[in-house]
């Protein structure tokens, strides 16, 4: 079992804490000859064992969540104590006045993180292709009312009917990786999760 840190935006960070995010899509990249690699090795995306070059891991590794956060500076308090102390600060938390340094979450230590979570699955597919169910498993259920203009557009784009999940993970999705990346439709590795640690 390995132990690898991985990015969450603030939004998404509530819904992981919530056991309602258990899955995430990140970009596949593909080496010259269009396959997943890893040290050395490589694969087809369609062959059932691509999931062996997923750079978080495969199933039974854990990921530890890097966010926005700040501490106090009291480096005399011992790293393992920093959390429980109220030492440690996240800003998808929400509730802090001014005056706080927040850091960026790649700038994140292991000791800071709060979240730790177990992988439960691994596989490639094109970006397009998530199912209904996927989407709610995204967490799209924390970003309710945040593309209530976006969604009909993005709707009409895809041929699909604003109460279908995929317009709101697309919306998500573009609100991350840019505008059209929705339509670049990449190899992403959809990386399943549990959360099994909360400091």
């Amino acid at each position: 079992m390995k132990e690898r840190p991985i990015l969450f935006t603030g939004r998404m960070v509530p819904p992981v804490l919530a056991d309602t995010k258990t899955m995430t899509r990140r970009i596949a990249k593909l080496n010259l000859s269009g396959h997943v690699e890893r040290k050395g090795r490589e694969w087809h995306p369609d062959d059932p064992e691509a999931f062996n070059a997923c750079p978080y891991g495969v199933p039974g590794d854990r990921l530890w969540v890097r966010e926005t956060y700040a501490w106090s500076g009291d480096s005399s308090i011992p790293e393992a104590d920093r959390i429980a102390s109220g030492e440690v600060w996240y800003r998808a938390d929400g509730g802090r006045g001014g005056g706080i340094r927040w850091r960026p979450s790649i700038f994140m230590p292991r000791w800071a993180s709060r979240i730790l979570l177990e992988i439960t699955g691994v596989r490639v597919e094109r970006l397009q292709d998530i199912s209904e169910a996927d989407c709610w498993a995204e967490g799209i259920d924390a970003v309710d009312g945040v593309f209530d203009e976006s969604i009909p557009a993005m709707a009409q784009r895809m041929g699909r009917l604003c109460e279908d999940a995929a317009p709101t993970f697309a919306c998500l999705w573009e609100s991350i990786n840019g505008t059209d990346s929705w339509n670049a439709n990449p190899l992403v590795w959809v990386v399943s999760f549990r959360r099994v640690e909360a400091k």
